[in-house]
């Protein structure tokens, strides 16, 4: 049988998002095929707002979490494997739920190389498009003083 964290993630992402609340996500980094920006990992581990207000074209795929957001002013394509995720959890209240870590099997190494390819094409696709995205459509934000 395939995983069943997909399922409960969506689940619960959905079930947190419906109460109006902020879903976060707790990931191991150390699992293979997660990018997310060392600079901001301690003690081997993310915490992540996956809100729909707090990221971008987020893509909840069969195997992994996609999207993009912001870290440091610095626009950041994240890639998270659904094995690498250790919980999920309103920010408000703490309802949610811990996982186990799920290391990929590696076969004859085919998956590691595959998943580091794979990785690097829609990483650099992604953050480009989605750059030139933001610049076209959306102005800059502008802050004006009323008396």
């Amino acid at each position: 049988m395939t995983s069943n964290k997909p399922y409960i993630v969506g689940a619960f992402y959905d079930w947190i998002s419906d109460n109006e609340l902020t879903p976060y996500i707790v990931v191991d980094v150390n699992v293979m095929g997660v990018q997310v920006p060392m600079a901001f990992v301690n003690d081997g581990q993310i915490v992540l707002n996956i809100s729909s207000t707090a990221v971008g074209s987020i893509v909840m795929g069969g195997s992994a979490i996609e999207f993009s957001a912001r870290f440091g002013g610095k626009l950041e394509h994240l890639y998270v494997p659904y094995g690498a995720i250790a919980a999920i959890y309103a920010k408000e209240n703490g309802a949610g739920t811990s996982l186990p870590i799920e290391h990929p099997e590696e076969v004859d190494g085919e998956i590691a190389s595959s998943l580091e390819l794979q990785s690097v094409d829609s990483t650099q696709t992604s953050v480009e498009s989605k750059e030139d995205n933001e610049k076209k459509d959306k102005p800059r934000p502008t802050l004006k003083v009323v008396k």
